[in-house]
């Protein structure tokens, strides 16, 4: 088979070229610090690094979602302390007014007006908002879970209709607590503005019956405990939530990393072998091509 000197031209130019071009690209590679510049330089590295992005932006979503549930549980939290502290003091003056006996009509008057205002304390707190919705309200478009006056639920609760939060890809979690749920139904007798209410007409007018409230508040309080103590729970699972989202985003970065960002030293040293192969390569070529017709008299 005979050889030409085109054919010979032809083919190591192709390779002078191939050479280049994998030169260039290790260059480019350095210059923007990624190994994926172009869709074409790596369909799979890609494709990988797309479902990565992806991932990533559902872990950012998890995050706003985690920081959101942390700021519902602690203020509900914190308010259903408060009421619990407040429902505390109202029954010490239950206490205090059942065990005066023949107290005087303004002793019992005083304790009543105290009690009174605690109650309007106690819906005032129940009535706490979070982003313009009550916390205690359930799924209400109103901005209020109590009537500030009769103590009646305002929102609304339905079967399945809990206020969640997605924090995983597997698991959501509940951040609010209804009114119902924290201080009983308003036909519950120890539904706790009713009983506070009561108490407080009872210390003007019924002494004898504040036994009964005070059972009835101990009912009420203990369901309040109960509602801290979920609250709690949840919170101490967001706050978890928190670090494993936080370890995931981070090995979704070193994950992103390994697929678009370039290897610096491993880079430069390939570099520095291509230039040296491109290098010998025009020397050979230049051996092997006689550019002039006086070569070809040498």
């Amino acid at each position: 088979m005979r050889i030409t000197q085109k054919a010979v031209a032809q083919t190591s130019l192709q390779g002078l070229n191939r050479n280049l071009e994998t030169f260039g690209k290790l260059q480019q590679q350095l210059t923007s610090g990624r190994l994926i510049n172009a869709p074409s330089d790596s369909p799979t590295g890609t494709n990988k690094a797309m479902q990565t992005r992806s991932e990533q932006a559902a872990v950012e979503q998890f995050g706003r979602n985690l920081s959101d549930a942390d700021s519902w549980l602690s203020i509900t939290d914190s308010t259903l302390q408060n009421m619990v502290d407040v429902t505390r003091r109202v029954r010490d003056l239950t206490v205090q007014g059942a065990s005066t006996g023949n107290s005087s009509e303004a002793s019992r008057r005083a304790l009543a007006t105290e009690v009174a205002s605690l109650r309007e304390s106690l819906l005032g707190l129940a009535n706490t908002n979070i982003q313009g919705r009550p916390v205690f309200g359930g799924v209400t478009t109103g901005t209020k879970a109590y009537d500030a006056i009769t103590g009646t639920f305002q929102g609304s609760v339905m079967p399945g209709s809990d206020v969640l939060r997605r924090v995983s890809f597997t698991e959501q979690v509940r951040v609010d607590l209804s009114g119902p749920e924290a201080f009983g139904a308003d036909a519950d007798p120890a539904n706790l503005f009713a009983v506070v209410g009561r108490i407080a007409d009872d210390l003007l007018n019924a002494p004898e019956n504040l036994g009964q409230g005070l059972a009835d508040l101990d009912a009420a309080m203990s369901r309040m405990l109960g509602g801290v103590a979920d609250v709690g729970a949840r919170a101490a699972r967001v706050e978890r939530e928190k670090q494993i989202n936080t370890d995931l985003a981070l090995r979704l970065e070193t994950e992103l990393g390994e697929v678009e960002n370039v290897d610096l030293p491993n880079t430069i040293m390939r570099l520095q072998m291509q230039q040296v192969g491109y290098q010998a390569a025009l020397q050979a070529t230049a051996k092997a091509i006689s550019p002039t017709l006086m070569d070809y008299l040498r």
